[in-house]
């Protein structure tokens, strides 16, 4: 018997799954614990511009690692704070410890904690945590469904909406190159309504329904292999702005439903 994906049996994807809950949770320990708190004190990783790191970042990936070496040493690991570990199984852990750290910086709950798992061909399940929110989006691996202060419920995104009527989002208003947000432009120009900020929490909300795009350039791989696998299971498209695989990292489209996947891709490209 296998699991929905007919790749991993079922016993090895509850197994999995039960593994990627107890990172979530480690994570979500060391986040709240700084969390609009005074002893917050951020670095900055970049040599020119700003790109901060806090110490809740570095602390909820090796909460995470920790598990990770503990219960899965045979898979591979791939994080934002500490790099590459090589596996032999075949499978990648994708871990961001915080997606938003400019959010968390600011006290907004937009951030979240993102935990994917790929093969060869790219994520097969994710999870978009939000710990102060207390909401844990999941899917893949036969899964699909949102935890919420004790309650679940599925996860499905919003089909019949054409670009007129569609809610997009992205983090930055300057989305990415200037050839870039010329592209996004000739989208947003289109859909009813155009909201900025939210980082990953924007696929979370696209996943249970309430937002029908969102469009992103500059992606890092630790950015987008949770937030593909649960939009994915909800029923929707992401692909990067070509239609292709967008797991590695760059740009990334995420829709609610193949046609307006398809409407949007068209004006990204020009058509």
């Amino acid at each position: 018997m296998t699991s929905a994906n007919d790749q991993i049996p079922v016993e090895g994807a509850e197994r999995i799954m039960a593994v990627a809950h107890r990172l979530a949770d480690a994570a979500r320990i060391e986040t709240l614990g700084l969390f609009r708190s005074p002893g917050l004190h951020p670095d900055n990783k970049a040599a020119t511009g700003f790109d901060p790191v806090t110490e809740a970042d570095r602390a909820s990936e090796r909460a995470m690692r920790a598990i990770l070496a503990a219960e899965r040493p045979e898979d591979a690991i791939l994080g934002e704070e500490y790099g590459v570990q090589n596996g032999q199984s075949g499978l990648t852990w994708v871990l961001d410890p915080i997606d938003g750290t400019r959010a968390f910086m600011a006290g907004a709950p937009s951030w979240g904690v993102l935990i994917g798992l790929s093969d060869s061909d790219g994520p097969i399940y994710g999870i978009v945590d939000q710990p102060h929110l207390d909401e844990r989006f999941e899917g893949g691996l036969g899964r699909a469904r949102l935890i919420s202060r004790g309650e679940e419920r599925p996860l499905a995104t919003r089909r019949g909406v054409a670009l007129a009527q569609a809610t997009l989002m992205t983090t930055y208003p300057e989305v990415g190159s200037p050839t870039e947000q010329a592209a996004f432009r000739r989208v947003a120009e289109r859909a009813r309504l155009v909201r900025y900020g939210l980082d990953c929490y924007a696929y979370a909300l696209l996943a249970a329904g309430h937002v029908d795009l969102v469009i992103e350039a500059g992606l890092q791989p630790y950015d987008v292999a949770a937030p593909i696998a649960v939009v994915r299971a909800a029923g929707g498209v992401a692909t990067d702005w070509r239609g292709g695989p967008a797991h590695r990292g760059g740009t990334l489209i995420a829709a609610g439903s193949p046609e307006l996947h398809a409407e949007a891709l068209a004006l990204l490209n020009g058509d």
